[in-house]
């Protein structure tokens, strides 16, 4: 018998993939990448949570593993015309912050199919260096509904290479946290699993706050990196297009808006 193939779950890979060699393109060239794993990855369905220091990091996440990832995302990216509509078409899951509870059953249904997932526990960017934000709930109720090991990630970025933009995306103002270039250090730790009772309110926050601790130290590890990475040489012609582009996407979206 023939074997059948699903053109349009091959094209998503596909489309998917593109993306993320483009951002493992961008990273090199306009980033000192340094990633640490602190232990071999497993295979197979897992969560990725990290914390959320820029708007780019969804777009990084997907280069430290080999396979799709999705991402659970914030409604906002999604509003953009057309880059709001290749995030989906790629797999990743809209946030909309009054249907939190459908966007998590997105997710187990991502891992529950063998799938990695990826997601942010504070649900909004919290600056590297500021004070550390409580996680949601969230990621702990996929971890213990799935009994998917969690993979924690801390991110560390140079601050001073921090760019807040202002836009109205669908009328609505929105504040942008960009990092264009510059070192970016990641350290990836240890697999953590849980499993017990998910509609112990207690217990859940107690899984939450554990995960995000252990973020906060790894985030740690990859602040002590930063000061000896330094920036990696880029020609100044290309820090000067990404700044052209970026204005001309600034135009579109007032144009739009």
């Amino acid at each position: 018998m023939a074997q059948v193939y699903d053109l349009s779950t091959i094209f998503k890979q596909m489309w998917f993939e593109v993306g993320r060699t483009l951002a493992n393109i961008y990273a090199w060239l306009m980033f000192k990448m340094d990633v640490c794993y602190l232990a071999h990855l497993p295979t197979g369905a897992k969560i990725l949570a990290a914390n959320h220091p820029s708007t780019i990091d969804p777009v990084v996440m997907p280069t430290l593993v080999p396979e799709p990832v999705s991402i659970l995302i914030l409604e906002t990216l999604f509003k953009i015309p057309l880059f709001g509509a290749s995030l989906k078409f790629s797999g990743h899951i809209r946030v909309d912050a009054c249907h939190g509870k459908t966007s998590l059953e997105e997710g187990l249904q991502v891992l529950r199919a063998g799938g990695t997932l990826g997601i942010f526990p504070e649900g909004i960017i919290t600056p590297a260096g500021a004070e550390q934000c409580h996680a949601h709930t969230g990621v702990a109720r996929l971890a213990i509904s799935s009994g998917k090991p969690v993979i924690p990630i801390g991110i560390y970025l140079d601050q001073r290479n921090i760019c807040l933009s202002h836009s109205k995306v669908k009328g609505e103002s929105e504040v942008g946290t960009w990092y264009f270039h510059g070192p970016y250090a990641m350290t990836i730790g240890e697999p953590m699993t849980f499993a017990g009772n998910v509609e112990d309110r207690d217990y859940v926050r107690g899984v939450a706050d554990q995960i995000m601790t252990r973020v906060a130290a790894l985030t740690f590890e990859s602040a002590r990196r930063i000061p000896s990475m330094g920036r990696r040489p880029v020609s100044n012609y290309v820090i000067q297009a990404v700044q052209y582009l970026w204005s001309l996407t600034q135009g579109a979206l007032r144009a739009i808006s």
